[in-house]
């Protein structure tokens, strides 16, 4: 049976990303575009390709972890490892090292399995606390900037600062896990089968978020045209209409947002 981890050079233990980091290494040197379709190098590529199709997929991996293990353990019961002894301890011990190597498989799935469940959590909060700042800010229409001192000017304009590149990071992070750019599909075998994990395009992602932005803004802005108490109450701090200083307002609220959440997520680990 084929060991698709000497294939690829990595260990079993390893995690998605070096699987994937090691087949776009290899895939890179092993291309037949990059090698003026060598036969040879063409069976290799489609040996380390065949290898990363089923390691990538967690499920796919899984299934073969397991017709791996059983393998080499069957490889072992049959004298063909050093291990042949046929005592009862022997295979005892034979049988602990079989079920050690299933927990660890076992474990494995279930960390990447949270892992990726605690990607997908951060960014749908993320995304929520971005369409509830625009929301909020339609609503109350915060004049915080113009009605302050200069030291709170320099404070909002640092929290803006600090929020937009927490926004910048926090976007990129979403569009590299769960996007693909149209351009990509076209570049070679490897981009394909990378794109093809990812279910969204780039473009309908941002989209997305700026439409959403958009119709969140207006909703609130509608909200708040309603209802004028705010502004009544505290006009040192929210005005009767939407001033061009809302910009400052949704990365900071997002920035705090994310604070909190991450916050209440490492209090309850």
């Amino acid at each position: 049976m084929a060991n698709y981890y000497e294939t690829l050079k990595v260990s079993p233990k390893a995690s998605s990303k070096e699987i994937k980091s090691a087949y776009r290494r290899l895939a890179r040197r092993l291309h037949p575009d990059k090698n003026n379709g060598s036969e040879a190098t063409a069976r290799a590529f489609a040996t380390i390709a065949e290898a990363y199709e089923v390691l990538r997929n967690p499920s796919e991996r899984e299934k073969y972890d397991k017709k791996l293990l059983q393998a080499q353990y069957s490889r072992a019961a049959d004298g063909e490892s050093v291990f042949t002894s046929s005592n009862m301890h022997a295979r005892r011990w034979r049988q602990l090292v079989y079920e050690h190597r299933y927990n660890e498989i076992i474990d494995r799935m279930i960390a990447e399995e949270r892992r990726e469940s605690q990607a997908l959590q951060k960014n749908i909060f993320f995304t929520v606390a971005l369409f509830v700042s625009a929301l909020v800010v339609g609503i109350f229409k915060p004049q915080i900037f113009a009605n302050s001192a200069i030291i709170g000017k320099i404070i909002v304009v640092t929290l803006f600062v600090a929020g937009v590149i927490h926004l910048v990071r926090r976007i990129r992070e979403a569009f590299e896990r769960y996007t693909y750019k149209f351009d990509d599909l076209h570049d070679s075998i490897f981009d394909e089968q990378e794109t093809a994990t990812k279910p969204y395009s780039r473009a309908a992602a941002g989209a997305f978020l700026i439409i959403g932005f958009g119709v969140c803004l207006a909703t609130g802005i509608f909200i708040g045209s309603q209802i004028h108490f705010v502004s009544v109450t505290v006009p040192s701090l929210f005005s009767a209409q939407l001033g061009p200083e809302f910009v400052f307002y949704p990365p900071i609220m997002v920035l705090f947002f994310d604070l909190m959440h991450s916050f209440a997520v490492r209090a309850g680990a």
